[in-house]
């Protein structure tokens, strides 16, 4: 077949002709040309100092061992048949922490842990790389703090994936193989006061985000006074369980654009018939401002907090070293967190 070149902008094969597309520039997004562009808001940080100090202080390697912590190092003998542990829950998660912020192997935290304690000075024995795999399957990690007393908590959910580094990825990198990758999907959710992750859990991919919604909230001891969701959650199922646990609590998650009224939306309306109502009249971004939807963006940048800081994959191997490996991720940020916040005003 020959191939020819017209002078319209046309290549042809044979008798078959098709326009050059390849030269018309794409748009950075789907119906650019139809979207209200809104302008970019701009805020002043209000604390500048105090929050320079703080983001300081998260890269800093002054490590130290309390008396505390000194004395809780070994495990307690147990009464029960079986070994006798060398190390408490204490030491193991100690040891974890420094393997997750780093990002280093596991030989390399047993290596990290016997220099520290080496330059401290200290007669404590050294977690070998072994001994931090087996008992990172079972270890308890401690739940994030309560809320403050007399609070109520206001919920900021979202989900992310997390791509797994199972055997086999290095030759997906050296030959560029075109496969699907395994990966899981990671559920939090945010105080929207302190910053910090409550709430966190590690599901398969195809466990949809309202199905998770239940264990997310069966985590938190506090009364939640809002559950913020984007138009993922919009479900009957989210709306119920939140409703079994928390019934004062408000949903707030926008409907879809094929959302309809209930059957009871004139007698008896529900939370999501009020959603539709407002947006029918208002439009949705004025419904965002009202409902305080707008929050939710604050998830998304504890989501890219995450990957920044810990990485966007995980690097154990079963369900239960990946389980421990969330929790140990969630508790060294919500740390990071406690050192200081920005406070900010908008200006634009």
């Amino acid at each position: 077949m020959e191939a020819a070149a017209g002078s319209a902008g046309r290549v042809g094969v044979g008798r078959l002709f098709f326009r050059r597309t390849l030269d018309v520039p794409l748009p950075f997004k789907l119906n650019h040309d139809r979207r209200c562009h809104i302008p970019r808001q701009k805020h002043k940080v209000t604390n500048s100092a105090a929050y320079d100090a703080a983001l300081r202080q998260r890269g800093s390697l002054t490590v130290w061992f309390t008396e505390e912590a000194i004395a809780g190092w070994c495990a307690a003998l147990r009464a029960s048949p079986g070994g006798q542990p060398w190390y408490s829950p204490l030491a193991i998660l100690t040891a974890l922490t420094l393997h997750a912020v780093f990002r280093l192997a596991l030989r390399q935290t047993e290596g990290l842990i016997g220099s520290i304690i080496g330059l401290l000075g200290l007669a404590l024995r050294v977690p070998d790389h072994s001994t931090l795999s087996r008992r990172a399957k079972t270890l308890e990690v401690p739940h994030p703090r309560p809320h403050r007393d007399g609070e109520a908590l206001h919920l900021l959910v979202d989900s992310t994936g997390l791509r797994l580094c199972v055997a086999g990825e290095w030759l997906l990198e050296k030959h560029g193989t075109k496969v699907r990758r395994s990966w899981r999907k990671l559920h939090i959710g945010l105080d929207a006061g302190s910053g910090q992750i409550a709430t966190a859990s590690l599901m398969a991919k195809q466990v949809n985000d309202g199905a998770e919604v239940g264990s997310l909230l069966d985590q938190i001891t506090s009364v939640v006074a809002s559950f913020t969701g984007d138009g993922g959650y919009d479900q009957d199922r989210v709306y119920a369980r939140v409703a079994e646990r928390h019934p004062e609590a408000a949903v707030i998650v926008p409907p879809r654009a094929t959302a309809v009224p209930s059957e009871t939306a004139e007698t008896a309306p529900t939370q999501r018939d009020g959603h539709l109502k407002h947006t029918a009249g208002h439009g949705r971004m004025a419904w965002q401002k009202v409902s305080g939807y707008t929050t939710r963006a604050r998830a998304e940048a504890a989501i890219g907090r995450f990957k920044q800081v810990i990485g966007d994959g995980l690097r154990s191997r079963t369900d239960e070293h990946r389980a421990t490996e969330v929790g140990i991720a969630v508790h060294a940020l919500n740390r990071m967190v406690e050192l200081g916040r920005p406070n900010y005003v908008r200006t634009a």
